[in-house]
């Protein structure tokens, strides 16, 4: 039951008139009983556990951010949920919304005011036509009109109602906003803060402790008891009690209903660092997946649940690979205008993994292709004899399209390197590619040097190139806006699907096997980071997001390759420890540079961390646990200019100036 509690509050948005300020609702999601409170405050407080449901880690969203989209569009729809649960959604005349701090200060890029705006409208990351957000903010700002949860319409000016902080930050945390509703005669009706903390995830300052977990599910009526009352306390996370197959947990359909009053206090094998994860699979004989598995029917699913609600991830996931691979589109929103890539790497892979993408120009790769083939077909154009008077370099710059019988005189300048005419004239047969016109490689260096220069190859990797290609589709999509999956943020979203694709793609026998264990044992290592650190780069910088991401897939990799529990961490922190002091930078706020390329190396690394440790055979120096403490002091100590605020490093080397709004 959702409860009101009256706090004074001093806003230079109240009018200065003569009339005693009224009594301002403070919407909460928990009741605070503060005499209980206090009395709890005194008593030993257990350990906290790090479990949380792997479909909050990995939950259904639209780009580009985590932390800057999801998040806030979730806080706007909590908010308008909870004036409608109070009767005061028609009561409302004007809504005026703060942002501070990070999400102020690259908040425009990361298309934060879109996010807000239309989960006031009642959209949710999950379920919104990503297509529709472009013209729907448009017309909003257009028409300044804003339709509250649907069909309540009042007046909105975006310069005047949405006031950017970024110079200011809230205790809580960085990314931090309030809402505020006032009537046709200028009372405050209504107000919250909420905190955007990374993954989708909201708070509020009254709730912070328990993080409001059930928030992800925005209507707290049809959330389960077990995400609703949720408490991270643990007395002994080892000691916990085997269950059977033929016991109902707690939370399960055979044993409870959502919102029952009666939950247990914690999962059945609750854990709250790596150690303690490791002795759980010790004690009872349990993978990494198979502990989390378990967990997740504490929250309500069954096993068909679970393995439907996986699946339904890695089917989000390969979507969005296949929209990046596939998109007929040249360049990235934003004022950078950045070229995507991922289409032209792809079918430089030459091979259609889906069905329509492969062209001629870039054959299926099969058994036995030698490097000739690889190039694509080719053919001698002509046999004809180059005039003498005409310029051309061993490696001639001259190409025929389709069709052509005849060769253009090369400049001279070609010839020419370091200011040296190479005095290079030959006589050449011009190839081509049949379908597309493709220069030959061109030799940079001096033919006249006891060095003599390398001529052009390209190798083949891959491993490393499918990896590449993938994670550089998922944060191509992401940065358009498209819908993604939290892998545990946004701005990590490609590390997690790419190692995966390449699992099920070139590794797995049992594609459906791998995914659970993949998705199950990536989970528990982010939620070892959620507790013990920070997944949020406004908090920690890049290494909070691509930084865990790796890690994540390590263990995730390793799991998959029937790595011991032990090895599976110890990926994990090799993951990790080679992503510790990552800044988080974005070019003019947006989810781009380096964001997009930064993806792409979490993704090899992950896979190389992951056979590092496979091949150390138990030996090793740093601990998993040990590692996400050195994160969480690294975070500590860094510079909020490092922190997602576009106010160092490649965001003012790049001479782009940072977007922040007029205050």
């Amino acid at each position: 039951m959702l409860k009101i509690g009256i706090r004074p509050l001093s806003f230079a948005l109240l009018r200065s008139s003569g009339r005693p300020r009224p009594n301002v609702r403070s919407i909460t999601s928990q009741s605070v009983n503060h005499d209980a409170s206090s009395v709890k405050s005194k008593l030993p407080q257990p350990a906290e556990h790090a479990v949380i449901s792997t479909f909050d880690l990995f939950s259904i969203g639209v780009g580009p951010s985590s932390s800057h989209t999801v998040g806030p569009m979730r806080a706007a729809k909590i908010f308008i949920t909870d004036l409608k649960e109070l009767n005061l959604l028609h009561k409302v005349h004007t809504v005026k919304i703060y942002l501070y701090g990070s999400l102020a200060a690259t908040g425009k890029g990361h298309h934060t005011p879109q996010a807000i705006l239309l989960g006031l409208e009642g959209s949710d990351p999950e379920t919104i036509d990503t297509g529709t957000i472009p013209s729907r903010y448009d017309a909003i700002l257009e028409n300044k009109t804003l339709m509250l949860a649907g069909h309540h319409r009042i007046q909105y000016d975006m310069d005047r109602d949405m006031l950017w902080r970024w110079d200011h930050v809230l205790k809580t945390h960085p990314n931090g906003m309030r809402f505020n509703c006032f009537d046709k005669d200028g009372t405050l009706l209504a107000t919250n803060e909420y905190f955007s903390v990374g993954g989708g995830f909201v708070v509020n300052d009254k709730t912070k402790v328990d993080e409001n977990l059930f928030y992800k599910g925005v209507d707290k009526s049809k959330v389960h008891g077990a995400r609703l009352h949720q408490s991270h306390a643990s007395s002994d996370s080892i000691d916990a009690p085997e269950i059977s197959k033929d016991q109902p947990l707690p939370g399960s359909e055979q044993n409870a209903t959502p919102n029952a009053g009666q939950v247990d206090e914690h999962p059945p094998y609750p854990f709250d660092t790596g150690n303690t994860l490791l002795a759980l699979t010790k004690k009872h004989n349990m993978t990494i997946a198979q502990i989390v598995h378990d967990n997740e029917k504490y929250f309500g699913y069954s096993d068909e649940e679970i393995s439907g609600k996986l699946m339904r991830i890695w089917e989000v996931m390969d979507e969005c690979i296949r929209t990046g691979v596939s998109t007929s589109e040249h360049t990235l929103p934003g004022r950078l205008g950045l070229r995507r890539r991922a289409p032209m790497l792809y079918r430089r892979l030459m091979r259609g993994f889906y069905p329509g993408i492969a062209t001629p120009e870039y054959p299926l790769i099969t058994a036995g292709k030698t490097p000739e083939a690889l190039e694509g077909p080719r053919r001698s154009v002509s046999d004809k004899v180059l005039p003498e008077d005409e310029n051309v370099s061993t490696a001639s710059d001259n190409h025929l399209k389709s069709g052509d019988s005849k060769s253009g005189p090369v400049n001279a300048a070609n010839a020419k390197v370091n200011g040296r005419d190479s005095g290079i004239r030959s006589k050449a047969k011009l190839v081509t590619n049949t379908a597309a016109a493709a220069k030959a490689p061109k030799v940079i260096g001096s033919f006249d040097h006891a060095v003599l220069p390398m001529p052009p190859r390209r190798t083949v990797i891959p491993a490393m190139d499918f990896l590449s290609c993938y994670a550089i589709a998922v944060n191509e999509v992401n940065a358009s806006g498209g819908r993604i999956v939290t892998s545990p943020t946004n701005g990590a979203a490609g590390v997690i699907p790419a190692v995966l694709k390449y699992i099920v793609e070139f590794v797995s026998d049992d594609p459906h096997k791998s995914i659970e264990t993949f998705l199950l044992t990536a989970a528990a290592v982010g939620m070892l980071f959620k507790r013990g650190s920070t997944i949020s780069a406004a908090e920690g910088g890049c290494q909070a997001e691509v930084g865990v991401a790796c890690s994540m897939a390590s263990a995730g990799f390793a799991a998959c390759m029937g790595a011991s529990p032990e090895t599976v961490l110890q990926a994990a922190e090799i993951g990790i420890e080679h992503n510790l002091g990552l800044t988080c930078d974005p070019i003019d706020g947006l989810v781009q540079v380096p964001c997009i390329e930064r993806n792409s190396l979490g993704a090899v690394k992950a896979v190389t961390a992951a056979q590092l440790s496979m091949a150390s055979d138990g030996v090793y120096s740093v601990t998993l646990d040990e590692a996400i403490e050195a994160m969480r002091l690294t975070a500590a100590d860094m510079s909020v200019k490092y922190k997602e605020t576009s106010l160092s490093g490649l965001a003012t080397t790049v001479k782009i100036p940072l977007t922040v709004p007029a205050c």
